[in-house]
């Protein structure tokens, strides 16, 4: 096992219909360890930047408008293994093919309305974390 950290976003669906405290509850539970949190608008320079691997797709302004429909809140979750087990945590992106007691399985709708984003590798995580918080936004102790 190594220590790592993703970051998460709890898309504006997740805030809107006040599951925050319950998702993170499940983090909390599983033995991550918050490095940081902030509740933030997002830009469309980082927005483009996060989903530059789809920015230039059609349906890129779907998503830009559905993750500025409300703020999200910023997390940094730090762990052994924390990438995988948050995304086995979350279930599959389309919540209709997600279990009952992960995440998505739970309070997801769509495969846009899906609760939260996690990092995909440890690699991405670290980029991502960089992307949405300056070093003196996480905190060990």
């Amino acid at each position: 096992m190594s220590t790592e950290r993703s970051l998460i976003l709890f898309k504006p669906d997740c805030v809107t219909k006040s599951n925050v405290g319950d998702v993170l509850a499940r983090y909390e539970a599983a033995g991550f360890t918050i490095r940081g949190i902030k509740m933030m608008s997002l830009s469309d320079e980082i927005l483009r930047e996060h989903y530059s691997h789809v920015a230039d797709e059609p349906f890129f302004p779907n998503i830009a408008n559905f993750m500025q429909s409300a703020p999200v809140i910023a997390m940094v979750l730090e762990g052994d293994d924390v990438v995988a087990k948050v995304r086995t945590m979350l279930g599959p992106t389309n919540p209709q093919n997600a279990e009952a007691g992960t995440i998505r399985g739970d309070f997801g709708e769509s495969m846009m309305i899906n609760v939260c984003h996690a990092s995909d590798s440890p690699e991405n995580g670290e980029i991502e974390v960089n992307r949405f918080f300056s070093e003196s936004e996480t905190f060990s102790y």
